[in-house]
Parts: structure tokens; C-alpha cells; sequence
């Protein structure tokens, strides 16, 4: 059930007078029959897995909670009876076991997404290593589906878990509860991937009906929209003829391809946070924001601070800091600084670095490309940090260089255009493809095709390519005059009639300039594959 259907727009409007009509304190169980409905639209098998992981991960923290507080209440009663090495020695033990736990539950939810999402992709690569030693047998394809947002709510569970095993927070209680903070249905299609500590303030709160709040996350949920059914997915079309047939398109229809897909991908993804955070807003719950004007990045490191940020900060805080403490990090890091001295230290970095966008790649899909594309982000950003440095003694000689605009808006272009460069893997889905691709705007590029009508054959109308590039425009305004305060707040703030006004021409926009599919229905969101 796509946020751009006809069906999720009857199920949500169902919900939401429910909400608000039903006595305050049943709230979140609405809304946890209402989520596990709209996940079994998805298939009812996905109950199973997603069901799975729920219990697993509830029994498992409640497990490693009542061992914590087991151990509290037992150095607190013999405390008088132990030296400090005793009550070390004490802690030390009882962690190993809360860690059992843990890892246990790990292993059984990261097991059911690896098999599931990996097991095709590891089938494929050994049959093609029979093929390159000349054998001709072959293993089956399992053919396992894929659960809708299998990848989104088992990182979510999981970061709850490693979080009551540091002893952040006590595991809840209520089963209900919990299986509310990982179905919670708006997040359930592309994130984003919320922490307990911050979710669980707002999900199980009882709520009162509030105009205001109800409104400014209906003027969300329609940018969404308009993002996604104006821009994204007319832009898809064009996009779709372009890797039909790679072939017939190289040189600067690759560029095409590169600068068409950052802006799809973004209005897509940004669109369905938008609605994903509007309609949560609109049920008074409070979800993390995903996006902060990303394509104004200066740096690929910054750009990964401003794209997916949940995706981003879990890696950082459940992938990147364990891993660069940890005892076998730490060896090597004092190996490599006794052998090679003061570049050593940074052979810890590299390797953590590395490894964290290898595992970034692997997430985001079961394939070459996506590895490649995870690989390449963490080999730009080192470096980009190595060089700094040389970018130091630059700026050191052209000192009145640094932050005029004429060098923020080079950087913001060049970050834009790394990014898309290394995105084409995203789009051709095939390594060798893709930079053959990209060697062609080198060797074939031909200009000719921007003015001699060829882009008129991709699918789109000049009208399209009109709404698709006023729509785009529209994106970067927003975004622009956003920095210090949503426009739809200022707007509502200063002149509401305005605002309401915005949004009557919104729908007018989008039932004019709208790109549907059977039933009123658009296509579905990009990142619902993962």
C-alpha cells in the first residue's frame, strides 16, 4: 500500500477519525491494529517476519534488563562484603552474559535479513565462479521474497536492543507497546529509522484533536505528494527509456542520467519523508527528520550528514564507534603506529571507514553495484581527507578565497556532481556498464542532442520537461528559504489565507500535472525496495 495510492488515502482517512474519536488512552492500540492492517496489505507472510522479530527482540531485551537489574540489587546488598576488584570482576561477568543475550537476538534478526534479502546474490556469485572454472553445474535460485521494509524495521529493533544492553533506558514493558514502536505503519516504507528514547515520547502519549498541528502536517503530507507524483515520477519516465537501452544512449544523455536521477531520487525519497512525517504529525506523534538540504553540502562527508541522517547516525553510533574500540581495532592500531610510524595511526581509520561503507552498500541492496557505490563514497571521503592539507596550504595563498560565494556555490557543485557521478551505480545496476557509461562522456559526449529535439523522444512533452524543471526549481526555492524556517510555518505565521491558498494550488497541480498509474495510483517509492 503505497502513501501515493488511492488505497492508503481511504485506509489513512479511516484512521485518522478513529483516532480522535475513540477515547484517548486506546490510542496507540488503534494504532498498532492499524499498522499491522497496512503491513498485511504488503502480504501476510511479512506478519511472520516482522512478528518474529518483534518477540525476539522484546523477550531478548526484557532478558538482558532483568539481568541488569538483578546484578544492581546484588552489589547493592553484598557492596560492604566486596573490594573494588571483586565488584569489577562482578560487572565484567554480568556483562558477558547481558552480551549472550544480545548477540544471540542480533544474530537471529541480522540471520532472517541476511538470508531473505542475501541469499540470491550469494547463489548468483557461486554459480558464477563455477562458470569461470569452466563447470556446468549450477545451484537454484531460492526466490525468496523480500518483506516491504524488512531492512528499516529490523535496524530499528535492533538499535532499541543494543541500547538497553549499554543500559540507556529500561526495555519496555508492554509487548503491545513494543510492537508498536517497530510497526509504527508511516515508517514502515522508507524510514526513517527512529530511536526508541525518541519515538516512544510522543507514540504512546494520549492525544488531544489540535487544528494547528493537524493542519501544518496536512501541508507536509501534500509536498510529499507533489514532489513525488509531479517531479519524481515524471522524471522516472524518461529515466526508464534512457537504461532500456544504454547503448543508444551515451555520452551526455549519461550526464542526463546522472543529474535526472539526483533530482527523482531526492524528490521521491524527501517526498515520502514528508509524508511519513505529516501523517505521524497529524496523529500528534513526533517522527525524526531525515534530510537537511543535502545538495547544499560542501563535502561528501557532509552531504552523509545531511542525506538518510537515521541511516546515517546508526551506522555511525551501532557500526563505526563500536568497531573503531574495539580490542581487535585497537591492536592494530598500535601494530601499524610501531611499524609505520605517524601515518599508522590512521590504518584504523581507513579500515573502519572502509568497512562501514561496505556494510552501507550491502544494505542498501544485494548487489555488485550497490557494494561498489557504498566502496567508492568511503574511498572519496578519505581522500578528501587526506588532501586537506594541501586544501589548507591553498586557501593559505588565496586567503580572501574561502567562503565567498562564488567558492560555496563551486563546492556545493561539485559535491552535487561526485555524488550524482557515483549515484549512476544506483541506476544501471551493473558495474562494468556503468563505467563504461561514464567513459563515454569522455569519448562519445555529443552534444547535439540537448537542442536538436532527441530528449523530446524519452517519453516527456516539452510541457513535461517544462513541469518537471518549474517543479524542481519550486524544490530548490523551498529549500532555500527554508534554512531558517519551514515555509508552510512562515506562511501560516504571516498570512494563512496565503498558506491555504498554497495548498489548494498544490492539488490543482497535482490533479493537472499528476503522473498516475491504474487506479489513481502512482509508482512505488524508490527506497521501499530496501
Amino acid at each position: 500500500m503505497s502513501f501515493a495510492s488511492a488505497q492508503f488515502l481511504g485506509f489513512f482517512a479511516v484512521l485518522f477519525l478513529l483516532y480522535y474519536l475513540i477515547p484517548r488512552r486506546h490510542q496507540w492500540k488503534l494504532l498498532l491494529l492499524g499498522s499491522l492492517f497496512f503491513y498485511y496489505f504488503a502480504g501476510w507472510y511479512c506478519l511472520i517476519y516482522i512478528g518474529a522479530t518483534t518477540v525476539t527482540t522484546y523477550l531478548a531485551a526484557r532478558k538482558v534488563g532483568a539481568l541488569q537489574q538483578e546484578q544492581y540489587a546484588w552489589l547493592k546488598e553484598h557492596r560492604s562484603q566486596l573490594d573494588k576488584e571483586q565488584r569489577k570482576a562482578c560487572k565484567a561477568a554480568g556483562k558477558k552474559v547481558r552480551w549472550r543475550w544480545t548477540l544471540a537476538c542480533l544474530l537471529v534478526n541480522f540471520g532472517i535479513l541476511a538470508v531473505v534479502k542475501y541469499t540470491d546474490f550469494v547463489l548468483g556469485n557461486v554459480n558464477g565462479v563455477l562458470s569461470a572454472f569452466g563447470s556446468a553445474a549450477r545451484l537454484p535460485m531460492a526466490g525468496l521474497v523480500l518483506p516491504m521494509g524488512i531492512s528499516f524495521y529490523t535496524f530499528q529493533a535492533m538499535g532499541y536492543l543494543i541500547d538497553v544492553y549499554w543500559g540507556k533506558y529500561p526495555p519496555e514493558r508492554s509487548l503491545g507497546k513494543f510492537a508498536l514502536f517497530v510497526t509504527f505503519f508511516p515508517q514502515l516504507i522508507q524510514g526513517p529509522i527512529s530511536r526508541f528514547s525518541d519515538l516512544s515520547q510522543s507514540l504512546y502519549s494520549e492525544h488531544r484533536w489540535n487544528s494547528r498541528q493537524i493542519a501544518m502536517g496536512g501541508m507536509r503530507v501534500l509536498w510529499g505528494l507533489a514532489k513525488k507524483l509531479i517531479v519524481a515520477d515524471r522524471l522516472a519516465i524518461p529515466l526508464r527509456e534512457l537504461v532500456a537501452a544504454p547503448e543508444a544512449y551515451t555520452g551526455v544523455y549519461v550526464l542526463a542520467v546522472m543529474f535526472l536521477y539526483a533530482v527523482q531520487l531526492y524528490a521521491d525519497f524527501t517526498g515520502g519523508i514528508d509524508i511519513t512525517i505529516g501523517v505521524s504529525q497529524m496523529l500528534g506523534v513526533q517522527v525524526t527528520e531525515n534530510f537537511e538540504r543535502p545538495f547544499f553540502s560542501k563535502n561528501i562527508a557532509e552531504y552523509w550528514r545531511r542525506w538518510h541522517i537515521t541511516m546515517g547516525t546508526w551506522f555511525r553510533d551501532y557500526v563505526f564507534y563500536p568497531l573503531s574500540v574495539s580490542k581487535s581495532v585497537l591492536k592494530l592500531h598500535q601494530k601499524a603506529r610501531a611499524k609505520l610510524g605517524e601515518p599508522g595511526k590512521r590504518v584504523s581509520v581507513y579500515l573502519c571507514t572502509m568497512l562501514l561503507w561496505f556494510v552501507t552498500g550491502v544494505w542498501h541492496g544485494a548487489s555488485w553495484n550497490f557494494i561498489v557505490w557504498g566502496l567508492l563514497n568511503g574511498v572519496v571521503i578519505l581522500v578528501s581527507q587526506e588532501c586537506e592539507p594541501l586544501y589548507a596550504r591553498f586557501h593559505g595563498r588565496f586567503p580572501g578565497l574561502k567562503g565567498t560565494f562564488g567558492y560555496r556555490l563551486f563546492e556545493v557543485g561539485r559535491t552535487f556532481v561526485l555524488m550524482s557521478a557515483i549515484r549512476v551505480l544506483d541506476v544501471y545496476r551493473d558495474v562494468p556498464l556503468t563505467f563504461r557509461q561514464v567513459g563515454t562522456v569522455f569519448t562519445a559526449f555529443r552534444p547535439s542532442v540537448l537542442w536538436d529535439g532527441s530528449f523530446l523522444a524519452l517519453g516527456l512533452t516539452g510541457a513535461d520537461w517544462l513541469v518537471a524543471a518549474l517543479g524542481t526549481l519550486t524544490m530548490l526555492a523551498c529549500s532555500l528559504l527554508g534554512r531558517r524556517e519551514p515555509v508552510r510555518q512562515r506562511l501560516v505565521r504571516r498570512n494563512p489565507n496565503l498558506a491555504w491558498g498554497g495548498c489548494a494550488a498544490l492539488v490543482v497541480c497535482m490533479v493537472i500535472f499528476g503522473i498516475y498509474g491504474i487506479g489513481f495510483d502512482a509508482t512505488q517509492f524508490i527506497y521501499n525496495q530496501f
